[in-house]
């Protein structure tokens, strides 16, 4: 999310203790509750200034325990929360989570620089009572100042983001109900987008001016962003993604959804699964992805990205990045969001290889206790 003056949604609750004692960053963790699983990130800092991997893990839910970004069976979900925290071994209980984008309303508008914090807010509530379509005693409203406008001099573009109290307090009361303590609550596409400006600086030229497509491939839904230097230029759903190959195993070897999942993740499958199964599956995943970035090339003026990356459990899958290369002609790659970190002495670095592109929006949320 950009730094800036930041409210009630997304502001860290760091008291003026830990500032006295040159805690400044005092321990955090990035809490990911998707459709399919909870994962948890905690990161440090080196002495040199680069981040250090203390902890990740993640613990799956069974299907329908969350539905369309509501919590369906909130006692189970509790449980595998505490579960995903004893399993990291962390140590501090304060977490950052994400709202789904689809709960939040965000948009960007401009007003006066120099203003004082009582008419900056003032303003945004006048603004936000134009864009939201139901009554500010139901929302929480957080804004943050980005900068000066680049088109408007004297300018400054703000952020708004609200979203309906009761799924706000959603998330908090399910972090509380764990035994934690929730100090940030961001948006998830802000999470995903802060650790991949990370990895985008890695790029040749830091990745200055390159349009780069990222595919987030979660278990009911793919979700394409395109962005360049920070900016977000497209950003669509479309409803495909890594439980099919769940539901064609189950069809296909009788098994449970369950049970397809778990053999699914473990690899302990028949041994025509991979000539029966998985390469039908990549080929039909591949062709969605080429489908979405063809409708992103007719809806804006661009015509070419210059890389693809793909993120979420299912990115990992053999043979999906060579295929959507070929079948897209744009370099293709697997994101890695713990890539030019230190590992903490508690992580094994091959499951940091074979999980991390699942980890992205974790990451993100991770970071924020670094980046306010």
């Amino acid at each position: 999310m950009p730094t800036g003056a930041g409210h009630a949604l997304g502001d860290s609750v760091v008291s003026f203790v830990d500032v006295l004692l040159g805690r400044k960053h005092p321990p955090m963790f990035g809490l990911d509750v998707s459709s399919s699983s909870v994962k948890l990130v905690e990161l440090g800092r080196g002495a040199d200034g680069e981040y250090v991997l203390e902890r990740f893990a993640f613990e799956p839910f069974e299907k329908g325990w969350i539905a369309d970004g509501q919590i369906e069976k909130f006692d189970e979900v509790v449980d595998a929360v505490r579960r995903v925290v004893g399993k990291s071994g962390t140590k501090t209980r304060q977490a950052v989570l994400a709202m789904p984008q689809s709960a939040v309303i965000t948009k960007k508008i401009m007003l006066p620089a120099g203003l004082r914090e009582e008419e900056l807010e003032l303003q945004v509530e006048s603004e936000a009572n134009q864009y939201i379509p139901f009554s500010l005693d139901e929302v929480s409203l957080d804004f943050c100042v980005i900068g000066p406008s680049p088109t408007s001099v004297g300018d400054v573009e703000v952020l708004i983001a609200a979203s309906r109290k009761d799924k706000v307090q959603d998330r908090q009361g399910l972090a509380e109900a764990a035994g934690l303590k929730p100090v940030i609550l961001d948006i998830e596409s802000h999470a995903s987008r802060l650790a991949m400006g990370r990895l985008v600086h890695q790029l040749p030229g830091h990745g200055k001016d390159a349009l780069v497509a990222l595919f987030e491939i979660g278990a009911d839904t793919t979700s394409l962003k395109v962005l360049r230097d920070e900016e977000l230029l497209y950003d669509r759903d479309q409803a495909f993604g890594g439980s099919q190959l769940t539901h064609l195993i189950s069809r296909q070897y009788g098994f449970s959804f369950e049970e397809a999942e778990a053999k699914k993740l473990s690899g302990d499958l028949p041994d025509d699964y991979e000539q029966g199964v998985l390469a039908p599956f990549v080929d039909t995943l591949s062709q969605e992805i080429g489908r979405a970035l063809q409708y992103f090339f007719t809806s804006t003026p661009h015509h070419k990205v210059h890389y693809i990356m793909l993120a979420g459990g299912t990115a990992t899958l053999p043979g999906l990045k060579e295929r959507v290369t070929d079948l897209t002609g744009f370099a293709s790659q697997v994101v890695n969001p713990f890539d030019h970190m230190k590992l903490g002495s508690a992580v094994r670095e091959s499951r940091v290889r074979r999980e991390a592109p699942s980890y992205l929006t974790a990451c993100g949320l991770a970071m924020r206790r670094f980046v306010q």
